[in-house]
């Protein structure tokens, strides 16, 4: 009889829910609790009591992700991104271009959703791609730190399957 003990999964949370693994250094995530009643929910999305980043909110925006579509390589050199999902479940890929940072060349394949949802700050010079893994459109909102700049955008792009990143982010063909 041939026994097959196959490969035994990693710890990926604590007891208490918490994700093990390592942030990018200078990546926040602050999980958001959903309240529900009788007439709906409320979910809070940023509050500066919070003190997860002492810059201003000065620009927000919503933007949507068909299934299976990726937006992303991007990264920001004058700007933090902070995003927040509001709707749907999206695969956030991160990876650390910053020569001087401690987690320099690291990744983090992150999953939010409406049922997870939690309000993500990416520092200026972490490359990022968003993911629509769900079967509806996925929609966010977010709070860059400083605003778009129309004539000189602060945006910097590799394609979803750029061999300088090792995620695999490639378009889900019928989401």
């Amino acid at each position: 009889m041939v026994q097959f003990e196959g490969k035994k999964d990693a710890q990926k949370i604590t007891a208490e829910g918490k994700p093990v693994h390592k942030l990018i250094d200078g990546v926040v995530m602050r999980q958001t609790i959903t309240h529900m009643d009788n007439r709906g929910t409320l979910c809070e999305v940023y509050d500066p009591r919070w003190a997860i980043s002492d810059l201003p909110v000065v620009y927000i925006y919503q933007f949507t992700i068909m299934p299976g579509i990726v937006k992303g390589w991007a990264k920001h050199l004058k700007k933090d991104d902070r995003i927040f999902v509001t709707k749907g479940r999206v695969r956030i890929g991160l990876y650390d271009d910053r020569p001087e940072s401690p987690t320099y060349k690291m990744t983090n394949d992150l999953y939010l959703s409406d049922l997870h949802r939690s309000l993500i700050i990416i520092p200026k010079g972490v490359y990022h791609a968003l993911q629509c893994v769900g079967s509806e459109e996925a929609m966010c909102i977010s709070m860059p730190t400083v605003a778009y700049a129309y004539e000189d955008p602060d945006v910097y792009r590799l394609p979803p399957d750029t061999d300088l990143i090792p995620l695999d982010f490639r378009p889900i063909l019928g989401g």
